[in-house]
């Protein structure tokens, strides 16, 4: 994986997350994590365009149900939150999604 930068997304609950960001077509390793979906603005901030959940970051994302959405909302880079549990993961991903309503997760 290519060098990284790190943010912290904050969950509804007021609980923080720490991501780090790659830019868009990263392969990663088989592992599983919380992932955002990322808009790089003119000031080198990040808007929220997707957020979803998977054991296996290696898939490809360009084979997404949602990469139409993806790259209307011109998709710059991707955020990841390694975490194995799955029940876990469900739980940032739910988190995440109510306090940014990204558009693509419509």
């Amino acid at each position: 994986m290519a060098t990284s930068t790190k943010i912290v997304l904050r969950g509804k609950s007021g609980n923080k997350y720490d991501f780090d960001v790659y830019r868009w077509g990263t392969e990663f390793k088989p592992l599983g994590g919380v992932y955002a979906v990322l808009k790089e603005r003119s000031d080198g901030r990040f808007d929220v365009i997707y957020i979803g959940q998977t054991g296996d970051l290696s898939e490809r994302f360009d084979d997404h149900h949602k990469a139409g959405c993806f790259s209307r909302h011109n998709k710059t880079h991707i955020g990841v939150h390694l975490c194995s549990s799955e029940q876990r993961r469900l739980v940032i991903e739910r988190d995440l999604i109510a306090n940014y309503q990204p558009p693509c997760n419509g």
